[in-house]
């Protein structure tokens, strides 16, 4: 076994208690070997999970060299779990020559295709059942070996198989977001135009996985001609990475977003200033238009919160220092093909949603269900839905990328203006009126005459009959970049002699285009931010250094943040559609939350102490050595003032 929980062997049972004791007299000779754990020395050896991924634009060195400022920092983040309420399980029942899979899964159709290739079926012969799901923020994108294992074994019993990880087995083999080791360069001229950035990033990903996009901050964020990031992902005797809430942008924006606070002090420049001068007006990477921006928006709408940094500066004492910080962030979540949905209309004038997706605890059902409302000019409560079925609904994306929304989104609203158009024909012949005079508003069919009748006067008519909308995402703008922007600001209180970091607002200012459901959409800012603060201070998966073996397994040492760890959250969403992007102008939402929350209240702690932070989690230890540093800095800079 490679690392600690990988499978070796199975064993079914009628009880848990009954699998748990055969398990422990299954008996297997171990050849022990050394472990390799850490990732700069697997790199060193050439111990790697994918060639190492090299991106350059411009002449690095000449950034450099016409540079009035260049400011360079080693930054460092932790291995996290995910911790979904819900751990991985399954329930595999045969049928025959087929079998139904009742999974908690991101991606009910991906997770179809591969669990036909590993039985070697065809995959309609796969049914993918996931009506609800407890979170999965990644950790549940693919069809994991206890899948399999739980397909063979009801084969062999003929009997369905549950199998499922304890809160222990989920801590270990889960997933988990890599831990990572970053050295970041930043260089500007006197006015703050960024005249290189670059990064070397180390990701230590495990046995298995991919190199998440760790330098795509770096890349897309700031119009800067000269950037060049490497990055090195590390194979280790540890288990494998998983994708995680915006994986390698959350600890790219980190590094990215707290360099250039450092820039903005050495030139004596506002932090805010510093990120209007490189606004990118145009993709950096490649110079296309982007679909939709509204970032210099959110820098607007922060103006007056940051504006607030110098009263809050003021209520600082001996004891307890206040600050304020921000970072900016940027992701994709613009979707895409292909998606269907379908929308069926029934005599009684109500309609269903029908579409084999899966809502991930994100609350897309209730967003397919507004959508279609609109669409057809009825209440909400007249409008059901009905997903997570493979053999029950038409192709849907996965749950991940924040692309959920803005890929099944447009096909519902083409499957329910489907339906509406067939509707207003129906209308028209029976009111006889031209169809161009029609339209669904109120339950009604209202003609521009004044004239309305109730939408069921029509419906009515078809008694058994149904009306049958189809609907189908098409393709992204060509030539265009899509992408969703943000800032958030963290206001902090920093007690200079414990250590102890109270963050006491979090305002979070965001561009991902129509906003579909307000409610939905603040729940899931306020999700990603709690997320980020555990990220920020407490959660930290720990490893023997000689064996690998997870430490950190229960939720008394893997310490997730509480309702006490929540500060007052300030949403803003500028709520401008994309118009270039779909029928709808919806991007998503589910992961810019969690991107540059940690940067946000490391900028905040500097702006407070003048302490420099530079890993995650953010101990009491290394805040208390910080300000060490700080003091003694500032006390060479007044010796060398003196002199």
């Amino acid at each position: 076994a490679p690392y600690e929980g990988a499978p070796v062997a199975a064993v079914a049972a009628e009880t848990l208690a009954q699998a748990e004791a055969a398990a422990r007299l299954v008996a297997i000779e171990w050849e022990v070997l050394d472990a390799l754990l850490d990732a700069d020395e697997a790199v060193e050896r050439g111990s790697l999970l994918a060639p190492t991924r090299t991106y350059e634009r411009g002449d690095y060195a000449r950034g450099l060299a016409e540079a009035d400022a260049v400011v360079e920092a080693d930054y460092s983040t932790q291995t996290l779990n995910h911790n979904p309420l819900e751990t991985h399980q399954c329930v595999c029942e045969w049928r025959g020559d087929a079998i139904d899979v009742y999974v908690s899964t991101q991606y009910i159709w991906g997770m179809r295709r591969d669990i036909a290739e590993a039985l070697g079926l065809p995959p309609d012969k796969v049914r993918v059942i996931c009506e609800f799901m407890g979170g999965g923020f990644g950790a549940k994108n693919g069809a994991g070996s206890y899948i399999a294992l739980a397909a063979e074994l009801a084969k062999r019993a003929r009997r369905p198989v549950r199998c499922r990880f304890s809160r222990r087995e989920e801590n270990v083999v889960g997933g988990n977001r890599n831990a990572t080791r970053q050295r970041v360069t930043a260089a500007a001229r006197a006015d703050g135009t960024l005249t290189a950035l670059g990064g070397e990033y180390t990701c230590a990903l495990g046995w298995d996985g991919w190199l998440p996009p760790t330098s795509g901050p770096m890349q897309l964020l700031y119009a800067c001609e000269n950037v060049r990031t490497v990055e090195h992902g590390a194979k280790l005797n540890l288990p494998p990475m998983a994708a995680f809430r915006a994986p390698g942008f959350v600890e790219g924006t980190w590094s990215l977003e707290c360099v250039l606070d450092k820039l903005a002090a050495e030139l004596g420049l506002d932090p805010l200033e510093l990120r209007k001068r490189n606004h990118a007006d145009v993709d950096p990477m490649d110079g296309r238009p982007f679909s939709s921006k509204n970032l210099l928006e959110c820098y607007r709408r922060a103006e007056p919160h940051w504006e607030r940094r110098h009263e809050v500066r003021a209520r600082s004492d001996e004891v307890w220092k206040r600050g304020v910080g921000m970072a900016s962030q940027s992701w994709y979540g613009g979707g895409g093909p292909p998606s269907y949905a379908w929308v069926r209309l029934g005599s009684d004038g109500r309609a269903t949603v029908v579409t084999a997706m899966q809502d991930i605890g994100t609350g897309t059902r209730t967003a397919m269900a507004m959508i279609a409302a609109e669409e057809l000019g009825i209440t909400l409560d007249r409008v059901d839905v009905q997903i997570g079925d493979s053999a029950r609904g038409p192709f849907a994306s996965i749950s991940g990328g924040s692309s959920t929304l803005p890929s099944m989104g447009p096909a519902v609203r083409s499957a329910a203006a489907d339906a509406r158009r067939q509707v207003l024909e129906l209308a028209a012949q029976r009111f006889e009126r031209e169809e161009s005079t029609l339209s669904l508003s109120g339950g009604n069919i209202v003609c521009a005459d004044g004239e309305r009748w109730p939408l069921e006067e029509i419906t009515g008519l078809l008694e058994n009959g149904q009306i049958l909308g189809k609907g189908s995402r098409g393709p992204n703008p060509t030539g265009m970049r899509v992408l969703t922007f943000g800032i958030q600001l963290a206001e902090v209180a920093v007690d200079v002699g414990t250590g102890e970091v109270r963050v006491e607002k979090i305002v979070a200012i965001h561009d991902v285009g129509r906003v579909i459901n307000p409610l939905g959409a603040r729940s899931q800012i306020e999700g990603g931010v709690i997320q980020a603060l555990g990220h920020t201070f407490s959660e930290h998966r720990l490893d023997d250094p000689h064996t690998g073996t997870v430490l950190t397994k229960t939720l008394d040492a893997y310490k997730l943040p509480t309702i006490a760890d929540v500060p007052e959250i300030v949403c803003d969403l500028v709520d401008e559609p994309d118009t270039h992007l779909t029928n709808l102008g919806s991007k998503g939402l589910g992961e810019p939350p969690i991107v540059p929350t940690a940067a946000a209240i490391a900028n905040a702690i500097r702006d407070a102490t003048g302490a420099d932070v530079t890993s995650l989690p953010i101990t009491r230890e290394e805040i208390l050595a910080a300000l060490r540093e700080a003091e003694q800095r500032g006390r060479e800079r007044v010796a060398a003032g003196a002199a």
